[in-house]
């Protein structure tokens, strides 16, 4: 006997596929934004900082229905996305999108410490000898911070794993197409006798959380050895 059933297993596959997409592709945007808060000065620098951080002070619904109304079928820029075949709204593209959202302020943050932790007399020395600042940040910056875009990756791709608000407000909960880990843990408990079902799903979503965390701190630990060591 089975220890999930092939709908909870579609829930657990769908969270990891949503979880990874969404961590890969907010990735480069995470370590340039994380860069230009940290190491720039520009008008609306405060502003991009808020905007960056919203979704850990909103509410996942209104991030979820804001996004509804940005990128929905209906919306203009919706709209004009799904005429060229780009469709969000109510797709697991859609799930990926909305778990990127919020997942990015933590990756953000976590890079973002991470490249202040770094003497920016280092940086210098390496552009006085006519290095440019892309080969500067390859060579120079990039090793230093790997730990923390360690530990942000994979702290966004657990809070993407755990998305609900936002998740169901923008894509709703279609089984085996847009019901990730923790809607269906919600929907089946609302139906009679599917507290088992929950129950298996709530352990599989602590295992998975803990993994990552303890993930997190093994590789950070390992490349900082390797930094001090080199």
């Amino acid at each position: 006997m089975e220890w999930l059933s092939p709908q909870e297993w579609s829930a657990v596959a769908l969270s990891l596929r949503v979880s990874f997409w969404a961590t890969l592709f907010s990735l480069p945007f995470g370590v340039f934004v994380a860069y230009a808060l940290a190491r720039w000065q520009f008008a609306g620098k405060q502003l991009l900082n808020g905007v960056v951080h919203l979704p850990l002070i909103l509410p996942p619904v209104v991030t979820g229905y804001l996004l509804l109304l940005t990128l929905g079928t209906k919306a203009p820029l919706g709209g004009f996305l799904a005429d060229l075949g780009i469709i969000f709204a109510f797709r697991w593209t859609g799930a990926a999108l909305a778990a990127a959202v919020m997942g990015f302020p933590l990756m953000v943050r976590a890079i973002r410490l991470s490249i202040e932790a770094v003497d920016p007399k280092l940086e210098q020395a390496a552009a006085t000898l006519g290095a440019s600042p892309v080969w500067i940040f390859a060579t120079v910056t990039l090793p230093l911070i790997l730990p923390g875009i360690i530990v942000g990756t994979i702290l966004a791709f657990a809070k993407a794993m755990g998305e609900f608000g936002a998740t169901i407000t923008f894509v709703s909960n279609i089984p085996g197409q847009t019901q990730t880990l923790p809607s269906a843990i919600y929907a089946f408990l609302q139906v009679p006798d599917g507290e088992g079902s929950a129950l298996r799903l709530v352990v599989v979503s602590i295992i998975v959380a803990m993994s990552a965390l303890v993930l997190s701190e093994i590789l950070a630990a390992r490349v900082s050895r390797r930094i001090k060591g080199a």
